[in-house]
């Protein structure tokens, strides 16, 4: 194997699990409606059993450009903070975060009659390395925590950014950028920051 393979597959092991998670969206989003119905939160067949409908729904979208649009997110959001934690922490965060955002519309919003979209993990993985950057010494991004909460705030007080809605192509449930975000910061002080090299 030469260098540059093994550099290469060095890389992929360090940012697996954003690979992994687009890779599943991209493959569930094949699968449209049919697969969106048997997958996505919807209160009423969770109370019939079907509980893995708690994680799968952050998996799948209401159509291509809401995937795209998750999946730029996730790049950006790991681009900013993948080194804060190692893959063990990001996965439980994430895990997190999506239990939160499920357990939060299901206890607290039962008016709801489903949801989908991988946006609300995506604030709580946000908020989580925002946090995780600010233990480990590195103040600058508590810009970007404010900002976060800033927009937290704008969501529950005046719905939806502007525009958001046309871009995911549906509904954007505000509700869940709030539990994802909680979610990422309860797990986030779990676990000890990486340090600086």
């Amino acid at each position: 194997m030469t260098d540059k393979q093994s550099l290469f597959l060095q890389q992929i092991k360090v940012h697996i699990l954003p690979i992994i998670l687009a890779a599943i969206c991209l493959v569930l989003a094949l699968g449209g409606k049919v697969t969106s119905d048997l997958l996505r939160y919807e209160a009423s067949l969770i109370n019939n059993g079907e509980i893995w409908r708690l994680i799968t729904a952050h998996l799948i979208h209401l159509g291509w450009s809401h995937t795209l649009l998750n999946i730029a997110g996730l790049a950006l959001i790991w681009g900013l903070f993948w080194n804060t934690f190692d893959k063990t922490p990001w996965l439980v965060i994430s895990l997190v975060s999506g239990l939160s955002i499920s357990l939060g519309l299901y206890l607290l919003n039962p008016e709801l009659t489903w949801y989908v979209g991988l946006s609300g993990v995506l604030h709580g993985l946000f908020v989580a390395g925002a946090l995780g950057s600010i233990r480990r010494g590195d103040n600058r991004e508590a810009i970007l925590l404010v900002a976060i909460i800033g927009k937290l705030l704008w969501e529950q007080a005046y719905g939806p950014m502007p525009g958001t809605a046309d871009i995911a192509g549906g509904p954007v449930i505000v509700d869940a950028h709030l539990y994802g975000a909680i979610g990422g910061a309860v797990s986030a002080l779990l676990f000890k920051p990486r340090m600086w090299c």
